[in-house]
């Protein structure tokens, strides 16, 4: 009995050295609870994969729909992403007699994005030509089916993200933004390697089967996190109060502490590091000839180094560090990561290049912990899904142009390249590539201009307080 008390007394002393979320329990929030309520990171985690990563294969190469279309359907959950500010506006300030102010919303972005799922597999049948009947219904409804995929997940993550701003103590929150992203993270990784090994062999049937399943298993994660999560509180959500317009909260909010430049800086390091996304594995296959098993492998590396930045990034936090400096430390790993991609090709370095990609997971995962930390430290009792869905509006936006753009310019210059219009020194193959490489490097040191003032504004209010809580007698003349 005093050896299983010795061991576990050592292994709460290793939790929290080794995961940084591992002590984000309080007494207001303890871990069973904070753990339910992060399933609905699993189910957004989940339809992301599914998304861009399951039906981009499948759409293309099994059904045979046309790229364009393909491009087409999965841009069009990036509509919504603008609106993400206006739903954590609306939650703020819901009226209600029931006493829920974020509910409401999560409740109905999973109804969204269930009734997206349940349509999608029959939509697609039809999009791909398989059936009597004329295609533009199929291009319809499955227009429809993403749309609502994707209103449905960017409404259930701004309100689910405000509503565990809600709930955690201040303290706290940096350790509960990691256990945040390490659940999204988590989700995305299970959920691909489960819906690779069920479409392994590939049907109609089969397709049907798994993205219903994935709608059930989101409305029953998405239930349990909102299980019992949110105390009702009438007296904030009754209809005679006054409720404040959009425009009016957002003139507020814009104008409070480099807000504004908080969104440009997250804007700009979003998408220089979203670029790459779609360009990674072909890189890799096309310059540095590795086999479809070594790519593959790059989204796992890609992950592990966004998982320890996110480790890295919640220590800092919890030592009292500046979310801005952790944003900043990410944006400068980047840059050496991005460096390390441009120069595996010269070299012709397979283990550079890997390098690069852990280090390009790993920024990315500092920079979007401390932008994200210190838009819930901003974020004031009342404007919590507002100042939330400013920064997701702001840094899903900023990654679906970015990928967008991605494509568009390695084809541009891989084709000037190929045509000699660039010249004999620029006609190799990985050119178009490293065109988009370089201009994330230049994003990443515009991201590091704009963030310098947030970091000395910070600075100059620690300096301000440690001066208000100097005693009198110290800087009384002697």
């Amino acid at each position: 009995m005093k050896v299983a008390d010795l061991t576990a007394r050592a292994l709460m002393r290793l939790g929290p050295g080794i995961l940084p979320f591992a002590d984000a329990a309080t007494p207001e929030l303890p871990m069973g609870r904070l753990l339910r309520l992060s399933l609905f990171q699993v189910t957004v985690g989940m339809a992301a994969v599914l998304l861009i990563g399951t039906l981009n294969r499948v759409m293309i190469v099994e059904l045979a729909v046309p790229a364009w279309i393909v491009a087409v359907m999965l841009s069009l959950p990036l509509v919504f992403a603008p609106l993400r500010a206006l739903v954590g506006f609306r939650s703020d300030n819901h009226r209600s007699v029931l006493g829920w102010r974020r509910v409401p919303y999560i409740w109905f972005g999973t109804l969204l994005q269930f009734g997206g799922l349940a349509i999608m597999p029959f939509a697609l049948l039809l999009l791909s030509g398989d059936t009597t009947g004329p295609l533009w219904i199929g291009q319809i409804a499955a227009a429809l089916a993403f749309v609502l995929v994707g209103s449905g997940l960017h409404t259930v993550q701004t309100v689910g993200l405000a509503l565990a701003t809600d709930l955690a103590p201040a303290h706290v929150r940096p350790r509960v933004v990691a256990l945040l992203c390490a659940m999204l993270l988590a989700g995305m990784m299970t959920s691909a390697i489960v819906f690779g090994l069920l479409l392994a062999d590939f049907s109609a049937v089969r397709l049907i089967q798994v993205i219903q399943g994935a709608a059930l298993v989101t409305i029953i994660l998405n239930g349990l996190a909102l299980w019992k999560q949110e105390p009702r509180q009438p007296g904030r959500t009754a209809r005679a109060l006054p409720r404040p317009s959009f425009s009016e909260s957002w003139a507020t909010y814009a104008s409070s502490g480099l807000a504004r430049r908080r969104l440009v800086a997250t804007g700009l390091g979003t998408a220089a590091f979203s670029m790459q996304d779609i360009l990674l594995e072909p890189y890799g296959g096309q310059i540095l000839h590795l086999p479809v098993a070594a790519t593959t492998a790059l989204t796992a590396m890609l992950a592990a180094g966004g998982g320890l930045g996110l480790l890295f990034a919640a220590r800092w936090l919890n030592r009292g560090g500046d979310p801005f400096r952790v944003a900043a430390a990410g944006t400068v790993v980047g840059i050496a990561a991005f460096s390390a991609v441009i120069f595996a090709a010269p070299l012709a370095s397979a283990q550079l290049f890997a390098t690069g990609v852990m280090l390009i997971g790993l920024g990315g995962g500092l920079f979007a912990h401390g932008t994200l930390t210190a838009s819930m430290a901003k974020a004031g009792p009342e404007d919590t899904g507002l100042a939330l869905g400013a920064w997701g509006a702001v840094q899903a936006s900023a990654a679906g142009i970015a990928i967008a753009a991605s494509g568009i310019v390695r084809d541009i210059g891989s084709s000037l390249s190929a045509s000699g219009a660039l010249g004999e020194a620029m006609s190799d193959p990985a050119v178009g590539y490293l065109i988009v490489y370089h201009i994330e490097i230049a994003l990443l040191f515009a991201t590091l201009v704009a963030i310098g003032p947030l970091v000395r504004d910070t600075a100059t209010r620690e300096r301000e307080g440690r001066t208000l809580l100097t005693p009198a007698y110290v800087n009384r003349p002697r």
